[in-house]
């Protein structure tokens, strides 16, 4: 067990640690800004993290099929591959912790105005039509320093500390094939944080959330059809687009589920060849959520009907795909006060709790959560709060670097805090 004196010298280690290091993640975050990779596509950066793991001392560094169960992925683009990394650090008998750090990029072109902070200072995205418009440059960086400190750390600790770099969170695609995979069988301790926008009340801090938002589905639907001569032959086709659209109609007329919010969206429909030919196949990407997972499966069900019965209408068939999935989850009452304390008390972030934060988004750390949580474990989701430039997914988006500095500190001070004694 350790004394007073012990615990007051790692606070102060932890806290010195990330101020003098305040350059060196400001510079790692600066490259990871400048190489943004879609997700199953994060191939340099997983190289990179994986490269800085080893340094660090990390015991195991795991990477390509050691990390995702390849059939378990979802939404795999055409040159997708195996990426993601796992640093493992062993430090004797305890519980153990996992840390989890999404990696990917979005499809957005990067702002080229001056007056846009990572244009004015050279670390603009060097991928033209992708960004990291969602702040996981950040979330990287954070889970890197994260790892520095606590392998130089490790005589202090007790217990294995899992950090996990995860591909493919947009569009929830990638923590199932690391749940699937048994990454989390043994997990004690689960904690993931997100950048988000401070305010004028709370510009910087730590913001404890109820949870992580909204369960949702994504689904790619495929009609198919038969084409002929709009005029000749009208009977002898199977209009798809004509499908299609009685699918998107009735879509949005499903009924609200009475014990929950629900949404759904059609994002994009693509049919047809000519304005003369009865129109043969028909793609359509759609979203359903729902407040809890129950709502959600209740909407998924209700449109894959839908879908269904839209294709024998028009005499057609009908294929759906699955593309990403999240659920509903929320976080540990007892995870949550004890990373309150140890920001508030031993580290000085300023750190308050709104448990309405982030409640309308979806995120598939809720997979690994609930994992963790059917064995007994717990899981907290938070949010490293500062001044950002514009909301996330938005081709202005920035935050303040000083984040980088009170997410170091806050996972590196939880883990201690549960791996001390």
């Amino acid at each position: 067990m350790m004394d007073d004196t012990e615990k007051s010298r790692i606070w102060q280690k932890i806290t010195e640690y990330a101020e003098a290091s305040a350059s060196e993640l400001s510079e790692l975050r600066r490259d990871f800004h400048r190489h943004p990779e879609p997700g199953w596509m994060e191939f340099r950066t997983s190289g990179r993290i994986a490269d800085l793991l080893h340094l660090y001392g990390c015991d195991e560094v795991l990477t390509d099929q050691q990390v995702c169960k390849a059939e378990a992925r979802m939404g795999v683009p055409e040159g997708g591959g195996m990426t993601g990394v796992i640093g493992m650090l062993h430090c004797g008998m305890g519980p153990t912790v996992a840390l989890r750090f999404d990696i990917d990029a979005l499809p957005v072109r990067e702002c080229e105005e001056l007056d846009h902070f990572p244009a004015q200072e050279g670390f603009r995205s060097e991928h033209a039509g992708y960004m990291h418009a969602c702040g996981h440059d950040g979330h990287i960086t954070v889970g890197l320093g994260t790892a520095k400190l606590l392998c130089q750390m490790r005589e202090q600790l007790h217990g294995t500390i899992k950090f996990i770099f995860q591909p493919a969170e947009e569009g929830v695609r990638g923590a199932r094939a690391i749940v699937e995979n048994g990454h989390l069988e043994d997990v004690d301790f689960l904690l993931a944080a997100h950048m988000y926008g401070g305010s004028e009340q709370h510009p910087c801090g730590i913001c404890i959330t109820a949870g992580h938002g909204l369960a949702t589905t994504k689904l790619d639907v495929d009609f198919h059809g038969k084409a002929s001569h709009a005029a000749a032959a009208p009977e002898q086709g199977n209009n798809a687009l004509l499908a299609a659209a009685t699918a998107v109609l009735n879509l949005q007329a499903i009924p609200q589920h009475g014990k929950a919010d629900t949404r759904i969206n059609v994002g994009k429909l693509v049919a047809g060849s000519g304005r003369n030919i009865i129109c043969d196949a028909a793609h359509m990407e759609l979203e359903v959520r729902g407040k809890t997972s129950e709502a959600n499966q209740y909407m998924q069900t209700y449109a894959e009907r839908i879908v269904k019965c839209a294709a024998e209408m028009h005499g057609c068939t009908v294929e759906t795909h699955l593309m990403g999935t999240a659920l509903s989850s929320s976080n540990s009452s007892e995870l949550n006060e004890r990373l309150e304390q140890v920001c508030a008390e031993q580290l000085n972030i300023p750190v308050w709790r709104d448990p309405e934060a982030f409640s309308n988004v979806s995120e598939d750390f809720s997979c690994m959560s609930e994992a963790v949580r059917s064995h007994g474990g717990q899981a907290c989701y938070f949010l490293n709060v500062s001044r950002c430039s514009a909301p996330l997914h938005n081709d202005r988006f920035d935050f303040q670097e000083k984040a980088l500095m009170n997410g170091v500190k806050a996972f590196c001070g939880v883990t201690a805090e549960l791996l001390k004694t």
